[in-house]
């Protein structure tokens, strides 16, 4: 089946009302759910073949996280499906006020490669969730995982209605030759440029989840042996190859000799003294970006790591120092185990160096000092920041996950998804009593100077009313009740 095929068989779907049901998204994101529970060790194998990523990963990193997605979806999804009723102004007092979840209708998603089945299949489920059709577009990069979604998906999921698309750069140039309702891209920011252009030619929404040159900023009032490892966790999972993995590292020269130091010891704990045998490091995903890393490690000077195997598409996980901000490694996500560190003289330093760049999908500050942690914060922007560890902001699901500029535009997680693939019909409910047409007829000719002053103190702004103070006279009535039942009941004792 083509591209026109099969947009054009989930319009009628999509036409004929099929998504919209309640219980009918509910049954999807049920049988979704099965699909992952009942191939767990599918989607393991397909990851470790892409990706050499070890079991623990594929497992915590997107399995769990998109069974408990999905959990929290199947929990909460008649709340986020009920109309809102937004506040009334003054003029609307009469009035009723709706906003209604409305899904768009067919819709493309395109995954990434470094987290294939996360990365597509977290934003389809929000999507099955608002009622629209979807196209599942897998990366061909991670071919072993885009094979099992293809298989997969179509014995779980209804065919009429959700479908996997694909192919290569051919097949995708193809695909986005067609309209759709709305389009979710996760990728490089270069590609979602093409997107964005493709999506203009039909005034297509788009939600774009990209990537950009995480900062981390770490000063010597922590702990340093858990800043390290949460570091560095973070830059080594999935061999680095994490759109929001710590890119570079802002800190004093002082706090780098610290930083190296501790890094040796966590390093040898985790891999061994051979890094390349531990079956807990990953490897990077082809040749071609194998190729673009090994050169980025000529940057500056390599203080730990450095050691590379063509044959295995390995990377010692490598620590860069004495780098100039005008070195390769700077001017490109690395996408990769490789941490260079950017020696600054204080905070004012990093904060002007993160601004003089693209803003980044993430920042991470390591800092006791609340002070400094609330500048970093107020003077930078950036899709999401965590302090004191990395990465782990994307886990909690009622934060909204997404960039800003260069890192992307839109946001998901949680009832975000759910919200980026629903539009907000709002909806005026008006009353047509005597009272209510009496108060809107200074809107119809013949117009004169009473009515223009009328309307307009009928349309002013106010300031909501608090009815805070009820509580202050609920609590005032009953003690007065209380002092009139307690004298009422003495004189009835007296005159017993």
């Amino acid at each position: 089946m083509n591209a026109k095929e099969m947009i054009s068989r989930l319009r009628n779907s999509y036409d004929s009302g099929k998504t919209r049901p309640l219980d009918y998204r509910i049954e999807q994101l049920k049988k979704l759910k099965k699909m992952y529970l009942e191939n767990q060790e599918v989607i393991v194998q397909a990851l470790s073949a892409d990706l050499h990523k070890c079991r623990h990963e594929s497992i915590v990193m997107e399995f769990m996280f998109l069974v408990n997605d999905l959990d929290n979806i199947l929990v909460n999804i008649k709340e986020w499906d009920k109309p809102e009723t937004p506040e009334k102004p003054f003029v609307n007092i009469l009035d009723k006020l709706y906003v209604f979840n409305d899904p768009y209708g067919v819709v493309l998603v395109i995954g990434a490669w470094n987290y294939p089945f996360q990365l597509l299949l977290m934003p389809v489920a929000g999507a099955i969730a608002a009622g629209n059709c979807v196209v599942m577009k897998p990366s061909e990069v991670a071919s072993n995982s885009a094979k099992v979604i293809s298989e997969l998906i179509p014995k779980y999921l209804d065919n009429d209605c959700y479908q996997v698309y694909t192919g290569g750069i051919p097949e995708t140039t193809s695909l986005l030759k067609e309209k759709f309702d709305y389009i979710f891209y996760t990728g490089s920011s270069g590609v979602g440029k093409i997107i964005q252009e493709a999506a203009a030619k039909h005034l297509t929404p788009t939600t774009l989840e990209l990537g950009g040159k995480s900062p981390v900023y770490l000063d010597d009032s922590v702990n340093m042996k858990t800043a390290v490892k949460r570091i560095l966790w973070g830059k080594l999972a999935n061999a680095g190859q994490t759109c929001v993995a710590p890119d570079y590292l802002l800190c004093t020269k002082n706090v780098e000799k610290k930083f190296l130091e501790i890094s040796r010891e966590i390093l040898k704990q985790w891999y061994g003294d051979e890094t390349n045998k531990s079956l807990d490091f990953g490897r990077i995903i082809n040749d071609a970006h194998f190729q673009r890393i090994q050169k980025l490690l000529k940057s500056g000077s390599v203080a730990i790591g450095g050691n590379i195997l063509p044959s295995e598409r390995y990377i010692e996980p490598t620590i860069l120092v004495d780098v100039k901000p005008t070195d390769p490694v700077m001017m490109e996500e690395i996408f990769g185990p490789v941490l260079p560190i950017i020696t600054i003289g204080n905070l004012h330093d990093a904060i002007t160096f993160i601004n003089k760049r693209e803003k980044p999908l993430a920042m991470y500050i390591f800092s006791k000092r609340k002070d400094d942690v609330n500048l970093l914060i107020k003077n930078t922007s950036c899709g999401g920041i965590c302090v004191n560890d990395t990465i782990m902001h994307l886990t909690v699901d009622t934060l909204p996950f997404g960039g800003v500029g260069n890192s992307g535009m839109g946001h998901y997680h949680g009832k975000y998804t759910f919200d980026t693939f629903s539009h907000k019909k709002s909806c005026l409910y008006k009353n047509l009593g005597v009272i209510g047409e009496k108060l809107g007829e200074s809107r119809y000719p013949p117009f004169n100077e009473r009515k223009t002053k009328f309307l307009m103190t009928l349309l002013k702004r106010r300031a909501p009313m608090s009815f805070g103070f009820l509580r202050y006279v609920l609590a005032f009535g009953l003690g007065a009740a209380s002092i009139f039942m307690y004298y009422n009941s003495q004189g009835m004792i007296r005159k017993g």
